[in-house]
């Protein structure tokens, strides 16, 4: 066993296991929103056994209140509260939703309802609070270790749009476009997330806290006063022993406060606050239900989506080409209010324009906000300690999540005049 108090960290970090800790990253990433971008893109399914019910508004606004809820009440808890549980909580409880939900539509024959919608929503909150679990709790925890870290993780959230993006397309073609091919298309999909959540709860137990990397930056982290990582550091074979006595020791623990953090950051937190009330006023919602028929049918809200959510990992990786980071505070809040350009852009060019100008608009949206998410999460940590930049990355999904919230709300003003 290692004690952290005869490890020097002024010394580098492991120059080995790189590109093992981002493949993993990049996996957790997936599997946080894997769940959820399968619910969302079986929308089609939804709006046609659910017509009358705004599916693709009502499930995200139900999901945003229990993520925001359980966000809040983990960041204000979030030096006392056992990392390595959370997440593993989070994840098994995205399995356990994510299973329910073939099973209830299996348990109804495909013939919706009231009753089904409820349990769905129901449902679509549990994802909240898996969210909640898990996307603070690995921010936070990857805020104090590289920051090529916290973009495989982001660049893994924007991975899963994509992913089942392109499992949706696979599914739509492989069967009918009526509602018995979809419903079939719909079910394989939540079998294939199911198994996918099982996957990412045993990297995370299992595989992430015995690399090398991970084990020193949480090291690192509790030398320097975290309570939060002893669990992963027990599960990697590590012990740490506190010196509670030592008056250097405790002097040196000392962090700033949540509030303290947040004055310091409180541009970044605007940014993502920003960043994604403008992009959830528009996806999913109004390109589920606003863009009137066109050629593709049925097909053109799922390639909708698709684009979004590959310009979103297009976007992830661009600050990783460091003349192409932006790292201006003053920029990035510039480049988030000019962004909201693409609201009148959106709405002429559904009144008005083609399905190559919508497409285009998609993936400029997306390639935004993946862009923005990874300045801002990779920038703001940077000056501070272990525990304070744990407690940053929870301050910023707080914000994140926030900004969801507000933008799947303004959604709903898209059906103002639409006699809904």
């Amino acid at each position: 066993m290692t004690d952290t108090s005869e490890k020097n960290y002024q010394d580098e970090p492991p120059a080995k296991g790189r590109y093992p800790a981002y493949v993993v990253c990049w996996l957790l990433g997936i599997g946080c929103l894997f769940s959820w971008n399968s619910m969302l893109t079986v929308e089609d399914y939804y709006v046609t056994i659910f017509p009358h019910y705004h599916p693709a508004r009502v499930l995200t606004l139900v999901y945003q209140p229990f993520a925001l809820t359980t966000i809040f009440i983990l960041t204000f808890y979030e030096a006392r509260i056992n990392t390595r549980l959370r997440i593993i909580f989070g994840y098994t409880l995205f399995f356990v939703c994510v299973l329910i939900i073939p099973l209830l539509d299996l348990a109804s024959s495909g013939h919706g309802g009231i009753g089904v919608f409820i349990g769905i929503c129901l449902l679509s909150g549990g994802f909240g609070v898996a969210d909640a679990h898990v996307q603070g709790g690995m921010i936070g925890d990857l805020s104090f270790m590289q920051p090529e870290f916290v973009q495989s993780f982001s660049a893994g959230l924007a991975a899963s749009g994509v992913i089942t993006s392109c499992l949706r397309l696979v599914t739509k073609a492989s069967f009918s476009s009526e509602r018995k091919g979809l419903r079939k298309g719909a079910l394989t999909f939540f079998f294939i997330s199911a198994a996918f959540m099982l996957l990412c709860l045993g990297l995370y137990a299992l595989v992430f806290p015995r690399l090398e990397l991970v084990k020193y930056y949480r090291k690192k982290a509790a030398s320097e006063g975290s309570k939060t990582v002893n669990a992963d550091l027990a599960a990697g074979g590590i012990i740490v022993h506190e010196n509670s006595n030592d008056m250097e020791t405790n002097k040196a623990l000392t962090r700033l406060s949540n509030k303290e953090l947040l004055h310091q950051n409180l541009d970044y937190a605007i940014d993502l606050l920003l960043i994604y009330v403008l992009t959830l006023s528009i996806f999913p919602g109004f390109l589920a239900e606003d863009t009137g028929h066109h050629q593709l049918g049925t097909w053109y809200v799922v390639v909708l989506i698709a684009m979004f959510n590959c310009g979103d990992l297009i976007g992830r990786y661009i600050p990783l080409i460091k003349f192409l980071k932006l790292e201006s505070r003053m920029g990035i809040m510039v480049f988030c209010f000019l962004r909201f350009g693409l609201i009148p852009a959106f709405y002429f060019t559904s009144k008005y324009g083609n399905e190559g100008w919508m497409l285009t608009l998609c993936i400029v949206l997306g390639l935004t906000n993946g862009y923005l998410t990874v300045c801002v999460f990779i920038s703001a940590p940077n000056g501070y300690k272990g525990p304070e930049q744990n407690a940053l990355g929870n301050i910023l999904v707080l914000f994140l999540l926030s900004g969801i919230f507000a933008g799947v709300t303004l959604d709903w003003l898209w059906l103002i005049g639409k006699g809904w």
